[in-house]
């Protein structure tokens, strides 16, 4: 969920509206909410669940993907603060085994955690039929539906991706995206503390920010009232398939959060305003690189942070998300006066032309102006 942001401001009606279109442009449901110096405006459309025609709401639970990144760097920088972590440590002397020999001693914390570690994706090794991507024309979602409650081991991800041909040199600019990244950083968390990434997360940094409804799922299947998440995997399934109950062990930590638009809302104010870490720490947050993201952009990500300007030079920070089915985006600006948390049940609209690559769709433009409309 990646859009433009300019400075055109959305009224109350003007929200509801472009949600709406949203929805009729081909969403099954969209949420979202917009905080406005302490005034919040919930705008859905739509169904949560479109066999049961279930209407989408406020207070839904939504997978909202790589969202979870941040919660994973403010864990580690609250480590860092207490000494524990070294940001500038070579990854390799926590944990030698998964990143042995010379890769490990010039691999750093923060080239994990803002993708410039050079270490490539798993994904396409783990699900064949992903293999042929970036060339989506040769891909199918056929492996997602076979494996949606295939249980992986972290461990044997991270080797996948270690293993695989890099993507780039140790702290190359630009970096890549790669979740094989945050997969070492829960590893790390665990090395040093004793418990698990997940646990860790929501001790130090879930339950602090008071988040009622986020979490990391244990099984597969939702139990709150939650979205349902429809794949279309590039118009190659017809109608899209329903992935809502899927086990995360894809992913892990990386990407498994669960949440709600209010929660993600509240967290990203805390931490934009300086209250879950210091300020040197957040510093470090916001110290941003150029990365190539999955859809083969460049984005200016720091550590578990992206920074957006939009044309009147207002500055956000934020990330989005985005699972089989499944996407958010949270953006809150830099003085805080303003935040915008989008969520979607479609993922993958877009059908290809002959060449394979992904064409225009109605949702494209429909959905840009919720996201603009409530960052002006």
């Amino acid at each position: 969920m990646t859009h433009p942001i300019s400075s055109q401001t959305h009224t109350r009606h003007d929200l509801a509206e472009a949600v709406l279109e949203a929805h009729r442009a081909g969403l099954p449901g969209i949420i979202a909410e917009v905080v406005d110096h302490g005034e919040i405006v919930c705008e859905c459309a739509g169904f949560a669940e479109v066999a049961a025609k279930a209407p989408m709401t406020p207070e839904l639970q939504h997978r909202v993907g790589s969202i979870a990144k941040t919660f994973t760097t403010v864990t580690l920088l609250r480590l860092v603060e207490k000494g524990i972590v070294d940001l500038d440590a070579p990854i390799g002397g926590y944990l030698p085994e998964l990143v042995p020999g010379t890769r490990g001693e010039a691999i750093t914390v923060r080239m994990l955690a803002n993708h410039t570690s050079g270490l490539n994706e798993y994904l396409p090794v783990i699900y064949d039929t992903l293999r042929a991507f970036p060339n989506l024309a040769q891909t199918s979602p056929r492996s997602l539906i076979e494996q949606q409650f295939t249980r992986f081991d972290r461990r044997e991800l991270i080797g996948i991706g270690v293993g695989a041909p890099p993507a780039g040199e140790p702290g190359g600019l630009p970096g890549r995206y790669s979740n094989t990244n945050y997969l070492l950083l829960a590893e790390l968390i665990e090395s040093v503390t004793g418990t698990s990434a997940e646990e860790h997360i929501r001790t130090e940094v879930i339950e602090p920010a008071d988040l009622p409804d986020t979490y990391f799922p244990v099984g597969s299947v939702l139990a709150a009232a939650h979205t349902h998440l429809y794949e279309s995997w590039f118009g190659m399934a017809d109608p899209p398939v329903d992935l809502t109950d899927f086990d995360m062990s894809w992913v892990g930590p990386a990407a498994s959060l669960v949440s709600t638009t209010a929660d993600l809302n509240r967290f990203f104010g805390l931490l934009i305003d300086g209250q879950l870490l210091r300020p040197e720490s957040l510093e470090q947050m916001q110290s941003t690189v150029p990365v190539i993201s999955f859809e083969g952009t460049t984005i200016e990500y720091g550590l578990g942070l992206h920074r957006r300007e939009s044309d009147d030079g207002t500055v956000w920070w934020g990330h989005d998300g985005s699972v089989w089915g499944g996407g958010a985006l949270t953006f809150t600006r830099a003085d805080t006066g303003k935040q915008v948390t989008v969520f979607t049940n479609r993922q993958r609209w877009n059908t290809l032309d002959e060449s394979g690559r992904p064409q225009p769709h109605p949702i494209d433009a429909a959905l840009a102006r919720v996201v603009t409309g409530s960052m002006g």
